[in-house]
Formats: structure tokens, C-alpha cells, sequence
């Protein structure tokens, strides 16, 4: 029986109205709850109630609290309009997604409810809600939007006005820049991110609108929806605060500026890039006090640690972080200037871009559209008389062979390449042309790593490791360096911590990031090995009997330690 019928059924509405109500819903659009409601037929409280009779659903009223943004990211605000749901609450125990529905009848978007929480591993309970207390929800989306209100509307009013003069697109955004709405918007866009806690915002033109996207612990969310023709003076504005030029749309430009939030100031560093909708924008933020990170604040610990620090104590040698975009390769290397940063030495480093300012340091940024790359820099820095020298990242054969070549001849290089494991960097040196009878005495270690995800403190559950947590534990443990075995006496039963949420961490069960690693140290048998047979399998094997912890295994003591869970460390190493 559809609604109308059972409306019939219970005397609120006759069969005459309900053939004049289906006319009007093929030309309006509208549905039929809409309709009488329209019509006063039925007041809305009445209606709903009417409804959750027919649909045995329980009605749930709105009450005026805040619904928790992190609770809302469940379902996309596109999917929450289109079909009139919104997610309510969340039970991270129980896995169970609290959502309200204005028409839980309508089969797709019960399809599209199944496959979100599918993707998100909940399930879910419905309940109906009235479309007033839909649009009371939805209103949580928007809170952002709605400073830049009146922002949009004076927007609007100002670009009508600039249509009618005749003036070239160029003069017509310097204006509107520098007009309050734009550098209101840029403001409330900025000021969000810090205040959540993002380190990137995404700026990216759609068909339709103008999306911004915040990344969070190392996940992007959708977070305002902007209108499309915005998008030029909010670019130009960002540009203009970066030095770029704000006419030239066909390449990328990279730029970057500070600002204040409080007495805090901040470094933001900007790329925009050309797409099919238009450019989009991607913005670092910078915050010195991550810059100023200790190795202990980034997760080395133990062996690593004490290897690490012994490397540091040497005048000469070569020292290669590695591991993939994003991975806190960049922080890592600043953690150890920062130890290395004395009076007695001259540091110098190339970069690309300079990402945090280090007092006592002479800090260059490489240029290679003037020709100023990474190789050239080097060449340069050695006639400045440098004891330490940090490379941004060696991504040639030009580069590798002026670097190792800077450590053989007694200076202390720092820099980065790109390979999966630690036990990788050798052979990648080799196949970048540097000799393998070079590296032994150049090589001090090399440091792999990967940011995971650290648990809530206050919300954290402690738990036994059955099933599949306890048989990868056992996996990865097997191998696990005799002195860390020992000294943890890690063995069955194993205890670990699993992610709930609270209103401490919005909801999500993890707060912040820290690195887990594996280093892998340069010796006289690994350095035999180098010699004759420099397989990444053969180099892996002499590094584990040397009482080297794997990536993997670093992550499953974190999650025996409490730090991070079992989920995360299974996202990030199930390739490694």
C-alpha cells in the first residue's frame, strides 16, 4: 500500500484529492508528503507519524545539539540532498550507523545508503525524519557556508557590476580581490583548517560548484561546496598572497605566504595546476612547531633510535631516507638538523621547496626552470665550505654520484630517494650509476619509513588479539629480532587497543600521526655482500640478522605498545 492509499485508508484524504495531488506531483515534482503538507492537509508531526505506522520505522525527532562534522563526512552532502538522508549518530563499537530518512521507502536510496556504509564497514539503522528536521541537519554541513553568506551575496552584486565595464579580465579580478567578500571567503577557508587541525586544503573546480577538501591525519574530507563562479577571484586572491601571476592559467605555478592565526604564525606553501574545469589548488600548511619535531616525537625508538644517533656523532657519511610521497621524509630530515644545528658547523641545503625556516642554516631553494636543479646547487655548495650538506632528493644520476661523491671526500650528506624498503636503496644507487665498491664507505644507514595513524588516548579499548589480529601478529613476529623479543617478551596472548571515538577526537578514534621505520645500518658483512652479489633480497636478509625490525614489525610493536591499531598498521604495510 503506497502512502496515499493508507492516507485514504485513515480519513485524512479522499480519492478525489489524491488524483488531483498525483497531477499536480507530474508537474511540480514535488512528492506527495511535500503536497499535503503544501496544501495543509496534514500538519508535519501528524504526517510522519501517519507514515512510520505504515512503514513500521520509528520516527526520531531532531533535538537542537550539534551533529559532529565527522559523524556527517559518513554520507556526502551531494548524496544527503539528492536522497533526504542524514547520518545521525555512530556507534564505533558496534559498528552501527545511526541514519535519518525523509523517504526510506525509495529503494535507491537504500542502494546507495547499503553501498556507503559498505565502503565504510557499518551497518546501519534507520529511522524517519520530518523535512524540517532534514534541513535542521543539513544546516551542520553548511555551518562553514554560512559565514560566507553575506560574503557570496555582496560577491554577486560586485560581479554584475564589473560585467558592465569594459575592462580587461586581468584588471577586473585585481579589484575584486581586494574587495571584503573574497578575502572574507579566502579567510574562512584558511582559518578552518587550521583550526581542525589539516595539513593540506584542496581548492578543485567541478562541473557545477567549487569543492574544498581538507586532509585530516592523512585523509582527504569534502567540506564546503562553493558557487562556480567564485572560483576565479578566490584563485586570484590565493595568487596574489603567493606572488603568482594571476592571468596565467595555462601552467602550474608554485608559491607560498605566511599568516597569523592568533599569535600563531603560519607558512603556507601553494600549487595551483591546470584542469579540465578550470585550476586547481593545493595549499601545505606549514606549522613551524612541526618542523621543530624531536626523532622521539616521530616514532624512533629503541635500536633505530640508537643507531640513528651514533650516525649523527660521525664528521663524514651518507645518510638516505626513503620511502613514498607523504611518508614525513621531509620532517625526519629536519629533526635531524636540528640535532645536527650547532655554531662549530656550516650546514647548507637544497631544497624544493624550502618547507620550514631553520635559524643557523643556509637554506636554498633549487629553481629549474632557470636552470638552478639539484646538481648544479651541489656543484655550487661545495666551494661554500660546508660540513653537513642536506639534498632535497635525489632524483638523478648527475645528483647521486655529486652527493656520494661529497661524502667520500669527508662531508655529512643528508638527503631522500624514493624506493619501498631500506634494503632497495642500494641497489637503486647502483642502477643510478654509482660503483658498488663507492658505497661501503660512503653509506653511514639508510631509514625507510611511513605515517600511520595514532589512537585517541581517550577513547582507546584495550582488547585481545583473536582471529585474524592474533594470526597476523604471530606472522609478522616470527622474525621479530631476538633482543626485541626478549626485552618485550612478546608472546600469546596478545593485547592490543582498538579505535572507539569521542567528542575529544570528533568522533574519529585517532589523533595525530607518527612515523614507523626500519634502519638499516652499514657493516662490514653487509658491506662484503655490496661487493659480490647486491641483490635486494641478500642485502634484506644480512639487515634482519643484524637485529634490523622491518617497517611491519616496527608497526606491530606500536600496536602491542598501544600506540596505533591493528587496522591501521594492516592498511599501511599489507604491500610491503
Amino acid at each position: 500500500m503506497d502512502f496515499a492509499d493508507y492516507l485514504i485508508k485513515k480519513n485524512f484524504l479522499t480519492e478525489e484529492q489524491k488524483k488531483g495531488l498525483e497531477e499536480e506531483i507530474k508537474k511540480t515534482g514535488l512528492s506527495m508528503e511535500e503536497l499535503v503538507l503544501k496544501k495543509k492537509i496534514i500538519e508535519e508531526k501528524e504526517l510522519f507519524k501517519i507514515k512510520s505506522q505504515l512503514l513500521k520505522i520509528p520516527v526520531k525527532e531532531i533535538s537542537e545539539k550539534e551533529i559532529f562534522l565527522d559523524i556527517l563526512s559518513a554520507i556526502p552532502k551531494e548524496s544527503a540532498e539528492f536522497y533526504k538522508m542524514i547520518p545521525l549518530g555512530l556507534d564505533k563499537k558496534k559498528g552501527i550507523l545511526e541514519v535519518g530518512m525523509v523517504f526510506p521507502e525509495n529503494s535507491q536510496a537504500q542502494e546507495a545508503l547499503k553501498f556507503l556504509t559498505r565502503q565504510q564497514k557499518f551497518s546501519f539503522n534507520v529511522f524517519l525524519i520530518s523535512f524540517s528536521d532534514f534541513k535542521k541537519c543539513l544546516e551542520n554541513y553548511q555551518a562553514p557556508e554560512k559565514e560566507m553568506e553575506s560574503a557570496l551575496e555582496r560577491l554577486k552584486e560586485e560581479l554584475k557590476g564589473e560585467q558592465k565595464k569594459e575592462s580587461s579580465q586581468k584588471e577586473t579580478l585585481s579589484r575584486l580581490v581586494e574587495e571584503a567578500p573574497i578575502i572574507k571567503m579566502v579567510g574562512v577557508i584558511l582559518r578552518q583548517a587550521f583550526e581542525g587541525g589539516a595539513s593540506d586544503i584542496h581548492i578543485e573546480p567541478m562541473a557545477a560548484k567549487l569543492k574544498v577538501r581538507y586532509r585530516l591525519n592523512g585523509l582527504l574530507y569534502s567540506s564546503l561546496f562553493l558557487p562556480l563562479n567564485v572560483h576565479p577571484a578566490v584563485m586570484a586572491r590565493i595568487k596574489i598572497l603567493s606572488g603568482l601571476k594571476i592571468d596565467e592559467t595555462r601552467i602550474p605555478q608554485d608559491g607560498r605566504f605566511s599568516t597569523k592565526f592568533g599569535d600563531k604564525k603560519i607558512d603556507l606553501r601553494v600549487s595551483t595546476f591546470p584542469t579540465a574545469f578550470g585550476e586547481k589548488v593545493a595549499i601545505r600548511i606549514l606549522d613551524p612547531e612541526a618542523g621543530a619535531k624531536t626523532l622521539d616525537d616521530l616514532g624512533f625508538q629503541g635500536r633505530n633510535l640508537k643507531i640513528i644517533q651514533e650516525a649523527l656523532k660521525k664528521a663524514y657519511g651518507f645518510i638516505l631516507i626513503t620511502g613514498p610521497t607523504g611518508c614525513g621524509k621531509t620532517t625526519t630530515l629536519y629533526a635531524l638538523l636540528k640535532i645536527l644545528n650547532k655554531d662549530e658547523v656550516n650546514i647548507v641545503t637544497l631544497e624544493d621547496p624550502i618547507e620550514y625556516f631553520i635559524e643557523g642554516i643556509n637554506q636554498s631553494q633549487v629553481k629549474p626552470q632557470i636552470d638552478y636543479t639539484f646538481a648544479r646547487g651541489l656543484r655550487q655548495i661545495l666551494r661554500q665550505d660546508p660540513d653537513i650538506i642536506m639534498v632535497g632528493e635525489i632524483r638523478d644520476e648527475e645528483t647521486a654520484s655529486l652527493a656520494v661523491h661529497a661524502a667520500l671526500t669527508g662531508h655529512l650528506v643528508l638527503s631522500t630517494l624514493h624506493t619501498s624498503i631500506a634494503a632497495a636503496v642500494i641497489p637503486r644507487l647502483i642502477d643510478m650509476g654509482i660503483k658498488p665498491f663507492l658505497i661501503p664507505p660512503t653509506l653511514s644507514l639508510t631509514i625507510s619509513q611511513r605515517l600511520i595513524r595514532t589512537l585517541c588516548p581517550f577513547c582507546k579499548e584495550r582488547i585481545e588479539a583473536v582471529g585474524e589480529y592474533e594470526n597476523y601478529i604471530l606472522k609478522r613476529s616470527k622474525d621479530f629480532p631476538a633482543e626485541i623479543v626478549k626485552e618485550l617478551n612478546i608472546k600469546p596472548p596478545f593485547y592490543i587497543y582498538k579505535a572507539n571515538g569521542c567528542e575529544k577526537c570528533n568522533f574519529k578514534g585517532y589523533a595525530g600521526r607518527i612515523g614507523i621505520a626500519e634502519v638499516m645500518k652499514m657493516t662490514n658483512e653487509l658491506a662484503k655482500i655490496i661487493i659480490e652479489n647486491p641483490a635486494e633480497i641478500e642485502i634484506l636478509k644480512e639487515a634482519k640478522k643484524q637485529g634490523m625490525a622491518t617497517i611491519a614489525e616496527d608497526g606491530i610493536l606500536k600496536v602491542l605498545q598501544g600506540v596505533t591499531s591493528m587496522e591501521e598498521i594492516m592498511r599501511e604495510t599489507e604491500e610491503i
